[in-house]
């Protein structure tokens, strides 16, 4: 199993680039006068109006959205000193963190040099780049003062993130945790077991919100740092107390707080029996907490506990905090990041788990009601509304504690300013595949003899998403999992060819039987119709046995529809079914349809097709914007084509009234909406952002959906099967792996909804 994780990590940043993040132009750069403007002779005049005025560089470069994310890989994760080479792929990880939950560029830099000056120096000459700077995995003690120099003589935003974003998010756990306990904060007794730079700056934290020094007794790997101890560096000296204890488990008899940030397993559940009454139990280390939660809140059931783990609740996740730090700081042009400024976004972090949680957020952790409470003390990393809660409140803070350059005055503005900068519906997989773990479901893979669908399946196991069953010749997947070096122990694979099955076949014969006798089949070829994989996948969808059918890859997509249409059939009211691709972009998803079904759809069918899609976007936590695209405008064309799709439209204006849909309207008037008002401002779509394109006919839909996919920088996910009775889910041919691990992903998703 540990070598299969090792294999695919390693996969998944060697791939076919290196790497994970690169350089995007963000102008046209497709003809000569192009180039000339983007580099000479053109780019002299920005040059010149920047030396006139230094400020302009945030008006001509991209330095007001860029941060660095340096290190000297001197303290990696819990990898230790492994050095600045082997600390890039987390720096690049930290940048493509910060892109997709902030819209903060990022350029990594590993530095190689382990003393502070020659650090500081490099880091200085540098910063003329960069709009900020977020130090990262660097040694306590050095990263203290490194930290510090870095502040005092660089006029921008600066944050070593393993002191402060631990700090931060921990803070307002703490906050709302004491609250709901009933205890005061300047009450309270605190033990920190860890003396690295998180667990200091956590300790200052605390201090600043409230709880009393005296109060407080903080562990290194020696034991209680006391004022009896010789040797203790500056930041030890602040925390050392008169105290005669010395173990962690003198230390925390009677507290009110316990904060891991050490290793895993270094308290017991005895220790946890000597605390105060309702304790508060942060046990931060990662990937193995100082104690499980299973085993704090077994230990005491009155506890509260936090985890760095997102499998628990309340995880204790940076993730929280420095993307939207950052990106307040930059928006109002921030000299600093000051103590008013991580403040409030403790308090706005902590504010937030107090508010009603988004359905989407319930949605993704497959919760109904997800509310402020033991369970749910910080807010979830997939929540949409960290970004305009935390980037205003650091901008606000930025603005009154006089270290803004820019000053925003229209807060509302600025809120859809970040919704906008986001996309509003991009985080859609992640949501997803979120909900899926909650609950995996059992998925049948009938082509498991391709290597394709067998390492999918080991991902979809591995990540917690799916439970998978596999159909084929158990010594031929045996064989294939061997070669690909795939861990398939304590998967489930049936051969329904196989003797063991053949009591299952004859059942599932029976009942195949009755369900196609008056359609021509006997009951001899019924039994011999179901051992073929995808009737067999179909018949155990059927009778309960798996939740979820997947196949496709191989097959042509009639040969695979067609056993799942005579077996499961339509859902309750559905006449016809209908495929629908996801299209993923940088500005969110939209979704395609029909693309895979009806060839030729009547007025009557693409309603139903519409209704169809709208319902499958709406099941995703998304509102459905719907254009019915064609190569006229609003009756610009009279033929055939374009007349059923305005008959259409009218049906759907007339039944179902709340629907936001239009047409029949031009592509690129569907997806332009400024260029929609322009001409058609009577549109029901002039001021909506359409997100679903309903097609006149199958080539329309296959021929877009295709062409996004190649050419389009975009991910396709399907097709989904609309309107079965059940999760079945056809791949197109040559599905890549994470294709699949994505149509399992949905697929567990949509069993879930059918129970």
């Amino acid at each position: 199993m540990e070598n299969f994780k090792k294999k695919q990590a390693l996969d998944y940043h060697a791939g076919s680039r290196p790497g994970k993040i690169a350089v995007v132009s963000t102008k046209p750069t497709s003809t000569q006068r192009d180039i000339s403007l983007a580099y000479s002779p053109g780019v002299a005049e920005p040059c010149i109006e920047i030396e006139k005025n230094p400020e302009d560089v945030y008006k001509y470069t991209a330095k007001g959205n860029l941060v660095a994310v340096i290190s000297n890989g001197t303290a990696v994760l819990g990898l230790g000193n492994i050095g600045p080479e082997a600390s890039k792929p987390v720096m690049e990880g930290k940048g493509v963190l910060f892109k997709i939950f902030a819209d903060i560029d990022v350029f990594d830099i590993e530095v190689d040099a382990n003393d502070i000056e020659t650090f500081v120096q490099t880091v200085q000459a540098i910063a003329p780049t960069f709009g900020g700077i977020n130090l990262e995995d660097i040694k306590a003690p050095e990263c203290f003062e490194i930290e510090q120099r870095l502040k005092e003589s660089l006029k921008i935003p600066i944050m070593h993130d393993d002191q402060h974003g631990t700090a931060i998010i921990t803070g307002s756990a703490l906050l709302n945790a004491l609250e709901l306990a009933g205890k005061e904060i300047d009450k309270v007794k605190v033990v920190f077991n860890g003396a690295g730079a998180s667990a200091i700056s956590c300790a200052r934290l605390f201090i600043r919100l409230g709880v009393q020094k005296e109060n407080l007794l903080m562990l290194d790997s020696t034991g209680v740092i006391s004022t009896k101890r010789a040797g203790l560096d500056k930041q030890k000296q602040f925390f050392a107390r008169d105290t005669d204890k010395e173990t962690l488990a003198q230390a925390i008899d009677g507290a009110d707080v316990f904060v891991g940030l050490s290793k895993g397993n270094v308290v017991s559940a005895q220790m946890l029996h000597s605390m105060a009454k309702d304790p508060i139990v942060f046990a931060l280390a990662n990937p193995t907490p100082e104690i499980s939660y299973t085993d704090a809140i077994a230990a005491r059931p009155d506890a509260i506990v936090a985890t760095g783990r997102s499998d628990y609740p309340n995880q204790v996740n940076n993730v929280l905090g420095f993307p939207f730090i950052f990106r307040g700081a930059l928006d109002v042009r921030a000299t600093c990041i000051n103590e008013e400024m991580k403040l409030a976004a403790v308090y706005a972090i902590a504010q937030l788990a107090k508010e009603d949680v988004p359905e989407l957020v319930n949605n993704a952790y497959n919760k109904t009601n997800l509310m402020f409470g033991r369970e749910y003390i910080i807010p979830k990393p997939v929540d949409p509304r960290l970004i305009t809660t935390v980037s205003p409140a650091v901008a606000r803070a930025a603005m009154d504690s006089g270290v803004a350059r820019l000053a925003i005055s229209n807060w509302d503005e600025y809120a859809q300013e970040l919704t906008r900068r986001m996309g509003l519906d991009n985080k859609l997989l992640n949501r997803v595949s979120t909900r899926a773990k909650t609950n995996p479901k059992r998925v049948v893979f009938t082509e498991a003899d391709h290597f394709k669908i067998l390492k999918a399946a080991q991902v979809v196991r591995n990540d917690g998403v799916a439970i998978p069953i596999l159909l084929g010749n158990k010594e031929k997947i045996d064989r294939i999992a061997s070669e690909y070096h795939i861990d398939l122990e304590g998967v489930e694979i049936i051969d329904p060819r196989s003797t063991e099955e053949s009591e299952r076949c004859d059942q599932f014969g029976q009942l195949f039987y009755q369900l196609r006798k008056r359609r021509g089949i006997t009951a001899f070829e019924a039994r011999q119709i179901v051992r073929e994989r995808n009737y067999f996948g179909a018949m155990m969808l059927q009778t309960g046995e798996a939740d979820a059918l997947i196949s496709g890859l191989t097959r042509k997509y009639p040969d695979t529809i067609r056993p799942a249409l005579h077996i499961i059939g339509t859902a309750e009211n559905v006449k016809r079914v209908a495929g629908l691709y996801i299209i993923m972009t940088k500005t969110g998803p939209y979704f395609f349809a029909d693309t895979t079904v009806n060839v030729n759809p009547t007025a009557e069918e693409l309603v139903d097709i519409t209704l169809l899609t709208a319902q499958t976007v709406q099941n995703l936590n998304i509102t459905p914007r719907i254009a019915l695209v064609s190569y006229s405008n609003f009756g610009s064309t009279e033929n055939e084509e374009t007349v059923k799709i305005r008959e259409a439209v009218r049906i759907l204006h007339e039944k179902h009234p709340g629907l936001i849909v239009d047409g029949e309207v031009q592509a690129n008037f569907a997806l332009n909406n400024k260029l929609l008002e322009e001409q058609f401002p009577f549109s029901n779509l002039v001021g909506q952002q359409v997100n679903t394109l309903i097609f006149p006919n199958l080539s329309a839909g296959n021929i877009a959906y295709k062409m996004m996919q190649e050419i389009g920088d975009s991910e396709a996910i399907g097709p989904l099967l609309m309107g079965m009775k059940k999760p079945v889910h056809i791949l197109q041919l040559g599905s890549s792996v994470r294709e699949i691990v994505n149509m399992v992903t949905l697929a567990v998703v949509d069993a879930q909804r059918n129970g």
